[in-house]
């Protein structure tokens, strides 16, 4: 049983590397100085692990381990406050300079292309990020409910 579930793990590890370098490497190969790489990488990796967590709960390290559950409840206050620290940071930035530092090098068509595409993934990772941080602690408590009352995940 161990074994599956730790090969499942680092199986949604390496898939969520993969989406994670596939989705901010665009980004990074045009833009210069990109200062927003760690926020979008953590982004990512936050809102495929959250989400993998609230709906395939059952099928993680975490199903049984009612302590772990029961703590991370608490740990998730500040991660999301952390969250929503570093789209606020994005906003800020894009709101007082724009996408001219970064993609005042290139022609017109593809500035609009990129600042598009560069804004529009942020804004959904970092959001599906920061809703999945707020659902997946209640998940996690519905989850010790369960196991203690009705002996399912």
């Amino acid at each position: 049983m161990w074994k599956s579930v730790l090969i499942l793990e680092v199986l949604w590890w390496v898939v969520t590397a993969i989406v994670a370098v596939a989705v901010v490497l665009p980004a990074v190969q045009v833009a210069e100085g990109y200062l927003f790489v760690r926020a979008n990488v953590v982004f990512v990796v936050a809102f495929i692990t959250f989400s993998r967590y609230i709906f395939l709960l059952r099928h993680t390290f975490l199903a049984r381990r009612q302590r772990l559950k029961a703590g991370l409840f608490f740990v998730f206050i500040p991660v999301v406050f952390l969250l929503v620290q570093e789209l606020n940071g994005f906003q800020s930035y894009l709101d007082n300079y724009g996408f001219v530092p970064m993609l005042g090098h290139l022609s017109l068509q593809s500035f609009n292309a990129y600042s598009r595409y560069i804004y529009n993934e942020m804004l959904f990772f970092g959001v599906g990020a920061i809703l999945s941080g707020i659902v997946l602690p209640f998940r996690l408590l519905i989850s010790v409910w369960r196991v203690r009352n009705r002996g399912s995940v």
